[in-house]
């Protein structure tokens, strides 16, 4: 196959051969190249140490020396020379207490995690893959180098990673390996939730999220999210549902995707969901928003006089479960308060009204209205299809009222009211909390009859809320 190294990762190679050190582009470069996949990033090992290479290049920055990695800055770009090394006792679970130089490509490559990030190249040698990872790439396996558990012994956050790299290129884990993961699983106690919670959104942004059935089995997640594990094993017996809860939330997710990226073909040019962009850090959040969009059914579920199971408040009590989950998992603020929100709302049922629609968007907001349509017609994609055709007529017809009530620019918050805090203050001589409630009064009377919306009508409104 035709390699292209870019011309910086050349000039580094070239610029360390010519002193006499060895130098390879490795691991996921290697890797993504010979999937012809453009890679992210290029990392470069070296048998030169680390003041060595900083006394080739004009200017570095010193981003691990203790662990032999020197950053050289090529016209603002940064690249990672790591010089090849043997790793120490990892006590932590996580990271080597210390590492050793060596001046030996093959050693450093043996404490690599998989063997299809344990190759290295350069264009003089050639590829250098002593663990099959070639082999490996072209069967579609996740296999461990050398022995399995030594390596998930060494790194617990591996056996994530493995379920990752599964997930990102529809792989299989080898069967030792995956014996091996299910020995080790509750190492995972000792990982960060920064980096648990990086790996789920990898998962989750992957074309293969179904592979967290893998994490499922391998019980994986009954150490980083044992919500989950309790979502695969409850049932729905109701006329709605032909899943259980886990495999119809993994259906959700999958549907995201082609929701998204064919909403010009799915939906009329007038949808206010046509042609609907979502870029990656929304697309990752509605992603954790279905994850956890039942998370409470299974706290919820009650069965009827019938044998049918009823899940009543598992939006509302699912709020404070997925946010418990993502501030667990360091989630940001904003990620957490918008899938909240999200959660809050998946199950609210329009009424197709033009009063209660108008109520709805007021709570919901015109921003977050065309994410939580994406959420419900993802719900309803992972349901029975024999209930879809009325669900998906049912959800246009809200979409399309509600289209009108946003283009009119109907008066939706309090912001968009004719009348101010100020004004109030004026009218009524009060102040403080009672502006702030008769606000809302006022919303209230506008969002039942917006023709309201004038500065006169609001006015009487105002004396009369204050019996003026």
């Amino acid at each position: 196959m035709d390699i292209k190294v870019p011309d910086k990762v050349k000039f580094i190679l070239k610029t360390l051969n010519e002193e006499g050190y060895e130098a390879f582009i490795v691991g996921g470069c290697v890797r993504d190249m010979y999937r012809n996949t453009l890679p992210k990033d290029w990392d470069i090992t070296t048998s030169a140490k680390p003041l060595e290479v900083k006394k080739l290049f004009k200017k570095t920055l010193d981003t691990g020396l203790q662990h032999g990695t020197v950053t050289v800055m090529l016209d603002g770009e940064g690249f990672e020379v790591t010089t090849y090394r043997l790793d120490g006792d990892y006590s932590d679970h996580r990271h080597p207490e210390e590492v050793t130089f060596t001046s030996d490509l093959v050693e450093d490559l043996k404490r690599r995690d998989f063997t299809i990030n344990a190759m290295a190249y350069n264009e003089t040698t050639g590829v250098v893959d002593c663990f099959n990872g070639l082999e490996d790439l072209k069967n579609g396996i996740i296999r461990c180098v050398g022995n399995p558990e030594d390596r998930f012994e060494e790194d617990a956050l591996r056996m994530l990673r493995a379920i990752r790299f599964a997930s990102q290129f529809d792989f299989v884990i080898e069967e030792n390996t995956y014996k091996a993961i299910k020995r080790k699983a509750p190492n995972l106690q000792y990982i960060s939730a920064e980096r648990i919670k990086v790996e789920f959104d990898k998962i989750l942004l992957s074309k293969h999220p179904k592979k967290l059935i893998d994490a499922y089995e391998s019980g994986i997640t009954k150490v980083v999210l044992p919500e989950f594990d309790e979502m695969m094993i409850t049932r729905q017996e109701n006329p709605n549902h032909i899943y259980n809860v886990g495999p119809h939330t993994i259906c959700a997710i999958e549907s995201l995707d082609y929701v998204l990226d064919n909403s010009d073909k799915i939906f009329d040019k007038d949808d206010i969901l046509y042609n609907i962009k979502a870029n990656e850090k929304d697309r990752l959040i509605l992603k954790w928003t279905l994850l956890l969009h039942d998370v409470a059914k299974p706290l919820c579920k009650t069965m009827d006089d019938n044998n049918i199971a009823h899940f009543k408040m598992h939006d509302v009590v699912g709020c404070k479960k997925a946010d418990e989950i993502l501030q667990r998992l360091k989630s940001d603020n904003y990620t957490r308060n918008l899938a909240i929100l999200l959660i809050k709302y998946h199950d609210y049922r329009f009424t197709n009204k033009m009063i209660p629609l108008r109520r709805a968007l007021s709570k919901i907001g015109t921003d977050n209205i065309k994410y939580l349509f994406i959420i419900k017609i993802c719900d309803v994609m992972a349901q029975n299809p024999d209930t879809h055709k009325e669900k998906f007529e049912d959800l246009r017809v809200s979409r399309e009222k509600m289209k009108i009530i946003i283009d009119k620019a109907d008066c939706l918050t309090v912001k968009s009211l004719n009348i101010k805090g100020n004004d109030i203050m004026n009218i009524s001589g009060k102040n403080g909390r009672e502006i702030g409630e008769c606000l809302k009064f006022l919303l209230e009377k506008v969002i039942d009859n917006p023709e309201d919306n004038n500065y006169d009508k609001l006015e009487e409104l105002t004396r009369e809320y204050f019996k003026l």
